[in-house]
């Protein structure tokens, strides 16, 4: 439990945004946390991929990137707030070193439509399938294709990340509130009672109603950011012991970055029970060293824990 006085911690709320937005380079899927005092880490991203599919060979996976601020891939000034003057619905398909993009899931498409030689595919699956859910007509107007945004059903919905602090209220207050209020409507009740009630709880239950009381406030978080944080689980069981998190390979600790919260699987539309990817929450260690990396990925470690089923 996190003392008082704690570092804050950063809840993520997912919102629309115009697509200009999204797509725009300064702005891929991902958690930006840059570390101050860092300029190796000016730009810090933590990557965060899951497949749709219950269960998925892949699984979970988390990586980790940064660069300093002048770099060969983002501008050294920050991105503007204002949509471009060709605001609109079109949609960039290749990178700035020329390679093109996969109309279907967005990865490297070294394939190309031979037919139209404009659209890239990474699969002949993917090709299939976009051919099947409107390529086939787009085709035959290949000058329309940069603005017409996919949508195959096959990535999972786009939103932006706006963070807020957590509300200073700590639960251990609210919880002393609502034992007073207990104590006060029964009146007669004994605390002994009260202290056999407690006795019978069972340490899953507490752990729930922890996790439960801690999100009240704002329900709809879908992410809590805080580096060197305890997470809150969900419960009692899968809890991670310390050997349980691997060590970075430069040979540091991991420490909790931030924890994904359930709300999410709302707004990714992931409903289909028991073939839906599902968790109770994510929680992603980094290395605590930040160590640098150059222009690449070190992959960190993401712990899944699911919602225990009670009868």
């Amino acid at each position: 439990m996190a003392a008082a006085g704690a570092r804050p911690v950063e809840l993520g709320f997912a919102e629309s945004a115009p697509a200009w937005r999204l797509r725009s380079e300064q702005f891929p899927s991902k958690v930006y946390a840059p570390l101050p005092g860092r300029p190796d880490a000016f730009h810090r991203c933590i990557f965060l991929f899951c497949c749709r599919e219950q269960p998925c060979c892949a699984g979970l996976r988390v990586f980790r990137n940064q660069l300093p601020r002048k770099n060969d891939f983002y501008s050294y000034e920050p991105p503007s707030e204002n949509p471009p003057p060709e605001t609109g619905e079109s949609v960039c398909l290749q990178l700035k070193s020329g390679a093109h993009l996969c109309r279907v899931c967005g990865c490297l498409g070294p394939k190309t439509c031979s037919r139209c030689h404009k659209a890239y595919y990474c699969s002949k699956e993917h090709q299939t399938l976009d051919w099947r859910l409107g390529h086939k007509q787009a085709c035959a107007q290949p000058d329309h294709l940069d603005h017409i945004i996919p949508d195959h059903n096959f990535l999972f919905p786009e939103f932006e990340i706006v963070i807020e602090t957590e509300d200073e209220i700590m639960p251990e207050v609210v919880e002393k509130e609502d034992y007073s209020e207990i104590i006060g409507s029964m009146g007669e009740a004994l605390e002994e009672e009260l202290d056999s009630m407690a006795k019978h709880e069972s340490r899953e239950d507490k752990i729930f109603q922890k996790f439960k009381t801690q999100i009240a406030l704002e329900p709809e978080q879908i992410l809590r950011y805080g580096r060197g944080i305890a997470p809150i689980w969900i419960s009692g069981e899968n809890i991670p012991q310390e050997k349980d998190i691997p060590d970075c390979p430069c040979g540091a600790k991991r420490i909790l970055e931030f924890q994904v919260m359930p709300q999410l699987l709302n707004y990714l539309k992931a409903d289909r029970l028991g073939k839906s990817i599902d968790w109770g929450i994510l929680a992603v260690f980094t290395c605590a060293e930040s160590c640098s990396l150059g222009t690449g990925y070190t992959e960190e470690f993401v712990w899944k824990q699911d919602v225990t089923d009670t009868p």
